[in-house]
């Protein structure tokens, strides 16, 4: 086993590709995600003003929306039509139109209509900008209320209680700052980092077949399986052995970054995070080996990995709840490793749930860990009888 273990490792350090894949571009891709949403959430997203009205109160509630964290007033428009297109060309996400008239209706009590439209193409920048309008038409209609109320000689008190009767408290659980950075990074950082580790798995066992390092090819080093015994699972585990421990380091590196420099809560403390991290890596890996052995190709079983590895960005349940999903796509992401993780990290690490809420979970990774030994026979006789074709 300690003669496998030198091979393996001398193969990690003497060909780059398993240097950029397991460690360079798990690095890039942390820096890569967490500086494209530094800032937290999305800020001065264009919107547009219509103002048929021209008053004090229009100009008002302009500079009131300009002044929102999540919107910039970039432009004004004389009409409609034009704020459309310029929605249509993707200068704008959205206009609010103040009508002709608007402030002496208000005034009036004639219920005048201030319109708002918005780009639901991007989910998220059209969430927040409608968010914002809707906030300001809703200070539009207090301030006028404000007023009558004042002359009518009522306190501040009583104006506030019957503007607002129920004062809402809220809590965001977890991600108290509501930062895309915090809930989005999480997903997608160990995400493509289980990707790339299905990707090496089934490239480290496909090259075996590619180059035949069997001591009838390589006069040089004993062959791989010769240097087992015979051992054909001692084989792979020693070949899989030096990649899992490359990935948990690059995990700490890469959770040093978020948790230490970047300050990402973690209460759930370190411990569970290297628990989750080593059931991430080993059932990647699993099933990384699983793949090939129900397709022992290089080629069809990355190609199969990779596909999987992508499907998992939507599986993972943070872009849509699983128990929306239809009954047999529910069934089909207990087979995604990033499902489970997502849900480990969510509970036990975000929320400090005890780790008896997912033991499901921990079954689940620990299964796909051990997929392998469901088709151990057919990789060793592809390894001994399968021709590699280019």
């Amino acid at each position: 086993m300690r003669e496998l273990f030198v091979r393996e490792i001398h193969i990690l350090l003497v060909h780059p590709i398993y240097f950029i894949c397991m460690v360079l571009m798990p690095l890039l891709i942390t820096l890569f995600f967490t500086s494209l949403m530094e800032e937290g959430v999305p800020e001065n997203i264009p919107i547009g003003i219509v103002d048929l009205d021209q008053t004090t109160t229009t100009r008002k509630l302009t500079r009131m929306v300009d002044a929102f964290q999540s919107t910039k007033v970039a432009a004004h428009y004389p009409t409609v039509a034009e704020a459309r297109h310029a929605i249509q060309r993707n200068e704008i996400y959205g206009f609010i139109l103040f009508p002709k008239d608007m402030t002496s209706d208000m005034l009036a009590f004639r219920q005048p209509k201030m319109s708002f439209y918005y780009s639901n193409t991007s989910m998220t920048a059209g969430s927040l900008i409608y968010k914002d309008m809707k906030t300001v038409c809703t200070l539009a209609a207090a301030g006028v209320g404000q007023g009558v109320m004042q002359a009518k000689g009522m306190t501040p008190e009583q104006i506030k209680t019957a503007l607002q009767p129920i004062v809402l408290d809220t809590h965001l659980i977890g991600n108290p700052w509501a930062s895309y950075n915090i809930y989005l990074s999480f997903m997608l950082i160990p995400g493509t980092i289980l990707l790339l580790i299905f990707l090496v798995t089934v490239y480290s066992l496909g090259i075996e077949i590619k180059f035949r390092m069997r001591r009838e090819n390589d006069r040089d080093n004993k062959g791989w399986l010769e240097m087992a015994h015979g051992d054909f699972g001692m084989a792979i585990f020693t070949k899989i052995l030096p990649q899992t421990i490359v990935f948990i380091c690059v995990f700490i590196l890469v959770y040093s970054y978020l948790f230490g420099w970047l300050h990402f809560p973690h209460p759930g403390g370190f411990w569970r995070i290297m628990l989750l991290t080593t059931l991430g890596v080993i059932s990647a890996q699993g099933f990384g080996v699983f793949i090939f052995g129900l397709i022992p190709s290089m080629r069809m079983a990355m190609s199969v990995s990779s596909l999987w590895g992508v499907l998992s960005f939507s599986m993972a349940g943070t872009a849509f709840p699983i128990f929306a999903m239809d009954a047999p796509l529910q069934s089909i992401s207990w087979m995604f490793p990033m499902r489970h993780y997502y849900l480990i990290y969510q509970l036990c690490i975000l929320n400090t749930y005890p780790l008896t809420d997912v033991l499901i979970d921990i079954f689940a990774m620990l299964s796909l860990a051990f997929l392998p030994l469901l088709v151990i026979k057919r990789i060793e006789h592809a390894f001994v009888n399968y021709e590699y074709e280019p």
